[in-house]
């Protein structure tokens, strides 16, 4: 069987499920739940986490080392494509030159949906200035191909508003995104349990990051688990080619041609 590696900036990935390190109860959770998911890309918010910017405090590289893990440094909680810039600047500083990050510019406190304006304009001068830029965004393709077209390594589009376990709302914007794309398209919030995961990889989605679901789930551990098998079984559904719907039985063995 054709290895299926996920490939984003040029770095191949086994596993299609990206997690985040926020809102687990302790240090502890965040290692064992990371390790269950199978992930090998961890998003880390720069802004509300510590990875050596404050000395006194817990640092996650201590259970997330950098030899094991692909660290992704977001920007969550920044609301101007300043804020978002300065924040990105910051995580290469930190991580020795380190190109990788998630930009996120939000929009609204409430929905946290991205202010897609700011960006555009973030990306492209992150691009400008040599970062693999990963990038959060609506489920808007016409947005979305801007992005891939400003020179962003992966565009990840919502399925519902960040933490609200919604599922995915427009499967047929994300369709459309997809089937545009030459880069790869990664669903980024809203999933809420695994048949939510294996439906996004079901239409064809790279990938998934996801933090809620898994960190607020009643056994975070297990629910890492179930979401790793969902996205691998999605995955190998959207490969093997589902039957098409129809609105009649269709028999299993039939017997047409049979000579009884």
């Amino acid at each position: 069987m054709k290895k299926d590696s996920l490939i984003i900036a040029g770095k191949e990935y086994q596993s299609r499920l990206l997690t985040g390190t926020g809102k687990y109860t302790d240090m502890e959770q965040t290692q064992q739940a990371t390790e269950a998911s199978g992930a090998e890309i961890i998003t880390i918010a720069i802004r509300r986490s510590n990875i050596g910017q404050h000395a006194d405090e817990p640092n996650l590289l201590d259970i997330l080392p950098p030899e094991k893990y692909t660290l992704l440094p977001n920007t969550a909680g920044c609301y101007t494509l300043e804020d978002a810039v300065r924040t990105c600047r910051l995580a290469r500083e930190l991580l020795d030159g380190h190109k990788l990050v998630k930009l996120e510019v939000l929009g609204n406190e409430k929905t946290l949906f991205p202010d897609v304006i700011e960006t555009l304009k973030a990306a492209e001068i992150l691009v400008k200035d040599n970062f693999d830029v990963m990038v959060y965004t609506n489920d808007d393709p016409i947005i979305a191909k801007q992005l891939e077209e400003i020179g962003c390594v992966a565009v990840m589009p919502l399925a519902a508003p960040i933490g609200s376990g919604l599922g995915i709302r427009n499967p047929y914007n994300i369709l459309e995104i997809i089937e545009n794309a030459n880069v790869p398209i990664l669903v980024d919030a809203g999933v809420g349990t695994a048949s939510d995961a294996a439906i996004a990889m079901e239409l064809g989605c790279d990938g998934i990051l996801m933090n809620t679901a898994i960190a607020n789930a009643q056994n975070p551990v297990l629910m890492a688990t179930a979401m790793k098998n969902a996205v691998l079984a999605g995955r190998q559904a959207f490969l093997a080619g589902r039957i098409p719907r129809k609105r009649y039985a269709s028999a299993s063995s039939p017997i047409d041609g049979s000579f009884v």
